[in-house]
């Protein structure tokens, strides 16, 4: 069962359309036991980062997702609230991965806040087969992001995007998989990406 994780973030039901293209039928919930007995979980979800985490830890489900073993995969702002902190609303977030979210600074005119839009990424050499299973068959695709805030580069990042700066397009530590970009709205790399992470 892929449970997706239920808080008040936007374009969650992409997501859950994006799995019923690939035959599957995902749950929605925010109840911490069907979260644990899940085989896989998606967090996903476009919003603002100080509100979605008094939603999380209101209902006790910010220490349920630092806790579960499964394979987790963030989207969006999934990715950036399994950081350490987001100078969006100057929060802190779930600390799965020890790097802070910081917003663009448009350092000239042409640069264009939020990113939006599509991108080439490259993987990194934390991208191993053990690491990169999320990338399995992909060597530099084209996917489709719409953010404000950034992970910087870290340890964790397996992918590396450039707006204004290179940044973590993706992150992976232990079962914990991320994207900042939309797997869901990313034609056919992202329903590989999809793929990949529900094999693995």
């Amino acid at each position: 069962m892929v449970a997706i994780v239920k808080y008040n973030a936007g374009n969650i039901y992409s997501v859950i359309n994006a799995l019923r293209r690939m035959g599957v039928e995902p749950m929605l919930t925010d109840d911490a036991e069907k979260l644990r007995r899940a085989d896989r979980i998606i967090f996903p979800g476009q919003g603002e980062a100080s509100t979605a985490m008094s939603y999380l830890r209101e209902r006790g489900l910010d220490e349920i997702i630092k806790s579960l073993r499964q394979p987790v995969l963030g989207i969006c702002i999934g990715q950036q609230l399994l950081c350490r902190h987001s100078e969006e609303g100057d929060v802190d977030c779930l600390g799965v991965f020890d790097v802070d979210v910081r917003r663009f600074q448009p350092q000239n005119h042409e640069d264009k806040v939020p990113c939006m839009g599509w991108q080439e990424i490259e993987l990194t050499h934390n991208a191993t087969p053990k690491n990169g299973d999320l990338f399995r068959g992909l060597q530099k695709p084209w996917v489709y992001f719409v953010h404000s805030y950034y992970v910087p580069l870290c340890n964790e990042t397996v992918a590396v995007a450039d707006h204004i700066l290179p940044y973590s397009a993706a992150l992976q530590k232990d079962n914990f998989y991320t994207c900042q970009f939309h797997p869901e709205k990313s034609g056919l790399a992202g329903e590989q990406i999809i793929k990949n992470f529900l094999e693995l």
